[in-house]
């Protein structure tokens, strides 16, 4: 990170509760295929966590891509980061923090960026925290039912959810959940961290993606004060509404979504297959039912953000 770049001034650094209420805010796009866009090798288990430790830079000017193209909200590239995750590589649990913290940090730098290069609204970061199939690198991660109780599972969270916020984000993007058992661990994990989080699961249809009804996955953050958002993302776009309609009436609060570009994802291959089915007119949808955060996940980059921004603002 470089040290020459202006602070971003108080008077764009409100919560972004308080800017949620003002009206809809932006979120970026899939981080994966920003950075394999610009050359970089994605294929091993870390994913772009890796390149925390081997290109750090790639990673800022990733997040500031989707800051220029309009996004308001940098989701970090600590998704797939875990002390597990890192271990397997031979990266001791000091550096991992280390990196987990610095995932943070290169968000921050590129919203110092951003500023300078003439960027004027809040901008914020949200700490990337991916389900516990993520680690496994073996799409689990989009079937849930991992063979862990809750106590367990919130003890993997725990220690990395706690790194995280110390490291300062403005919020905890609890994201991709597929299984209401493991969002009852991360609303556990999060409480006394006094950091924000939003609750987005991966879902199918009217189901989380383990086969729990929405209306009782969406229930368990309704009384959770720290969660500020519920929805859904890296989900197929025709998924969205369902779960707007259901999400708001379910918790009452803010309404996330998402979702990816429509293709599906290969694990054995370790590829996304199929054509993009997100429109301009799909966001302008979503916005209308009541989405408050509106984004892209996986195979959406910063031309669909800019798009987004539009149909949003």
């Amino acid at each position: 990170m470089t040290s020459d770049t202006p602070e971003v001034p108080d008077a764009l650094s409100r919560p972004l509760a308080d800017t949620l209420a003002a009206g809809p805010v932006v979120l970026d796009g899939g981080m994966s295929n920003q950075l394999e866009s610009a050359g970089h090798d994605l294929s091993d288990e870390l994913w772009s966590a890796r390149l925390l430790a081997e290109r750090p830079e790639a990673i800022t000017e990733a997040h500031l891509a989707y800051y220029e193209a309009g996004a308001d909200v940098a989701i970090t590239s600590s998704y797939q980061a875990t002390f597990e995750g890192f271990a397997k590589r031979g990266i001791a649990r000091e550096r991992a923090a280390e990196l987990l913290a610095l995932s943070v940090g290169l968000a921050r730098e590129a919203t110092r960026q951003a500023w300078a290069k003439g960027v004027r609204r809040p901008l914020y970061v949200a700490a990337s925290v991916g389900p516990y199939g993520a680690m496994l690198a073996d799409g689990s991660e989009y079937r849930g039912r991992y063979g862990l109780s809750v106590t367990e599972l919130e003890a993997f969270h725990r220690p990395r959810l706690e790194v995280l916020a110390t490291a300062g984000p403005d919020v905890l993007a609890l994201e991709t959940i597929p299984d209401s058992d493991e969002a009852q661990a991360l609303l556990r994990a999060i409480r006394g961290l006094g950091v924000p989080a939003w609750l987005s699961y991966s879902v199918a249809g009217d189901r989380t993606r383990a086969g729990q009804p929405l209306e009782e996955a969406f229930a368990l953050a309704a009384d959770v004060d720290e969660v500020i958002a519920v929805g859904v993302n890296c989900c197929v776009p025709k998924d969205v509404d369902h779960a707007i309609e259901t999400a708001a009436r379910v918790t009452g609060k803010p309404v996330v979504v998402y979702p990816n570009s429509g293709e599906s994802w290969n694990a054995e291959a370790r590829r996304w297959e199929g054509r993009s089915s997100f429109t301009s007119e799909e966001v302008t949808r979503w916005r209308k039912s009541g989405a408050r955060l509106i984004g892209g996940c996986c195979r959406v980059g910063p031309e669909a953000i800019s798009g987004i921004s539009g149909a949003v603002r």
